[in-house]
């Protein structure tokens, strides 16, 4: 646990070998966490030191945004770059090699541009950027796809009392404001909602419609349904836009792993930003969607080709 002031306490882990070249792993959600640390198998565990960080809020980083007392007013991607830093600092890190899933891949560009010189190396998995037409899309196109779905997670915020109306304003700032409802019942009811709509949207390419086993868990899914709805809502706070500023990459390897079949965050945003970054490699997998067993072996082969990089 690390004390990075304000109140906040961080959970950070580590596997691997203590003298190898140092890595980081940056979660998806935002607010999904470490769970059981399965990332630690994308990595050669005798050649790597191999570090997990529980974004604030979420996990066991404390406070939590499960309890609706918790400000998300600091919350920020800003505030998670300074917070990694601290970590690296705190561990005595010169650089290292950083791999960011979904969410985890925006905050590990976001880094990336605030501190190049830290960064050995990048490996993003079902890349996104946060921007404001990728979340625009995810909450709102893609019910071009799922219709009935779209049309239930609409009705809901409809039907809530806060005011929305299909057209009028984005269903993304709807679900925050419920989010944030002083109601515990209006709470759970918006997180059972926006949960079913996350099982839909990442169906395709999954196998189908599976209920992900983490909603059992409220205090999980409220904070989840919370930190990323206030995210979304912001565009990750990524000023200016990831897309729109890569100068700071160029001279870092990467390597950008994407699902053809990710519906909900397609595979143009990985292709832009490809197409912008020299240096970078794209690896499109033609049989999953956002995140599987194929690309996860894509992702373990992308961390061994930095790394030979790196001379190891």
């Amino acid at each position: 646990m690390l004390d990075v002031g304000d109140g906040t306490v961080l959970y950070w882990e580590e596997w691997g070998h203590p003298e190898g070249v140092p890595a980081l792993y940056l979660h998806g959600g935002p607010g999904g966490g470490l769970g059981t640390s399965l990332y630690r198998r994308r990595f050669d565990l005798g050649r790597t030191r191999v570090i997990g960080l529980e974004q604030r809020g979420c996990g066991r980083s404390t406070p939590h945004a499960s309890d609706p007392t918790t400000s998300l007013a600091g919350n920020t991607t800003g505030q998670l770059l300074d917070d990694v830093e601290r970590l690296r600092d705190h561990l005595g890190i010169t650089s290292w090699v950083v791999n960011g899933a979904s969410w985890g891949s925006t905050l590990a560009l976001a880094y990336a541009r605030a501190h190049p010189e830290r960064v050995r190396g990048l490996v993003l998995f079902a890349v996104t950027t946060t921007s404001r037409a990728e979340v625009d899309w995810i909450t709102e196109g893609v019910g071009a796809v799922f219709p009935e779905a779209w049309d239930r997670l609409a009705a809901h915020a409809e039907g809530a009392g806060i005011g929305y109306r299909r057209g009028e304003g984005r269903l993304v700032e709807a679900y925050s404001r419920l989010m944030e409802s002083p109601d515990p019942a209006v709470r759970d009811e918006a997180s059972l909602e926006w949960a079913l709509w996350e099982d839909t949207h990442v169906s395709i390419g999954a196998g189908g419609l599976h209920r992900d086993p983490r909603w059992d868990d409220p205090r999980f899914r409220h904070a989840f349904v919370r930190l990323t709805t206030h995210y979304w809502s912001h565009e990750g706070f990524c000023d200016p836009p990831l897309l729109s500023d890569v100068e700071a990459l160029r001279g870092i390897p990467a390597v950008l792993i994407h699902g053809r079949r990710d519906i909900s965050s397609p595979v143009v945003t990985a292709w832009r930003l490809h197409r912008s970054w020299p240096g970078s490699r794209l690896v499109v997998d033609e049989g999953d969607g956002h995140g599987g067993a194929s690309m996860a072996e894509r992702w373990r082969a992308a961390n061994d080709e930095l790394l030979a990089l790196s001379g190891v």
